[in-house]
């Protein structure tokens, strides 16, 4: 089984293409993460960890936040330069984040929380929030419901030799050693996008970008020919949900006790 640190640097060589394929986040979505954090976008100091290519971080200074990027690839970091050069990017990642006490008002993790060692990001979180700040995470998942993907999915379980590792943000902030209380939401959208832009975004992901190109290029092939049955103008609906999870540092900088929901 690949390490995850191999799978997590896996990106930096699929920059360009990650940042071309991989699907962006409505609009809706921040205005869930400004309703749970209880503060606008707008005039924020932002920390954005894992920054990656810089789609969320360019959604973040669109809605007129101040964001400071944070990205420990090298090639993703290139990248994020070459898109956002005026955003500033740092290099570092949550486990030990180059940033001062009570900086932010808001932290963000797009995709990229569960890199981190909780044990280690947690605390750091704390630190760098400034009292009543947000810890924001968030996942784009593709949603099951559709048929054609739930086939794809059992494909592309048996090509990997493994079960799919979808979880959702409650479950993934389940996980967390502390009493931190996160608060919950699920955004809804869709793109319609060419079918190899599809296959593309698919390969991008980690658990085919550290297997062989031959290999995962004779996979993406195959199921080029199965969703043709399905789309023949070759213009797939992509359906997601946005699973988003909301914590407030505590004025006293305590834990906020057992996670909580909305």
């Amino acid at each position: 089984m690949t390490s995850a640190p191999s799978r997590a640097h896996s990106f930096n060589a699929a920059a360009a293409r990650y940042a071309a394929y991989r699907p962006s986040y409505p609009p809706d979505l921040f205005d869930a993460v400004e309703h749970l954090a209880g503060r606008p976008l707008a005039g924020a100091r932002v920390v954005d960890v894992g920054a990656g290519t810089g789609i969320a971080s360019a959604l973040l200074a669109g809605r007129g936040a101040r964001v400071l990027a944070v990205e420990p690839g090298d090639g993703m970091a290139a990248q994020f330069r070459r898109t956002l050069p005026h955003v500033p990017l740092v290099r570092g990642d949550g486990n030990a984040l180059p940033v001062a006490d009570g900086a932010a008002d808001l932290i963000t993790y797009a995709q990229a929380w569960h890199w981190t060692d909780q044990r280690r990001s947690v605390p750091e979180a704390l630190r760098v929030l400034r009292p009543g700040g947000a810890l924001a995470l968030w996942w784009n998942i593709q949603d099951h419901d559709a048929s054609w993907f739930e086939d794809q999915t059992v494909r592309v379980a048996r090509f990997l030799g493994r079960q799919d590792e979808t979880r959702s943000a409650a479950a993934r902030t389940d996980d967390l050693t502390t009493a931190l209380a996160f608060r919950h939401d699920r955004v809804r959208w869709s793109r319609r996008v060419p079918l190899d832009t599809h296959l593309a975004n698919l390969g991008t992901h980690s658990a085919f970008l550290v297997l062989g190109e031959e290999r995962v290029g004779a996979f993406l092939a195959e199921e080029r020919a199965e969703l043709l049955k399905v789309f023949p103008d070759e213009v797939v609906e992509e359906s997601y949900f946005v699973d988003l999870s909301v914590a407030i540092r505590p004025a006293d900088g305590s834990g906020t006790g057992p996670a909580g929901g909305a």
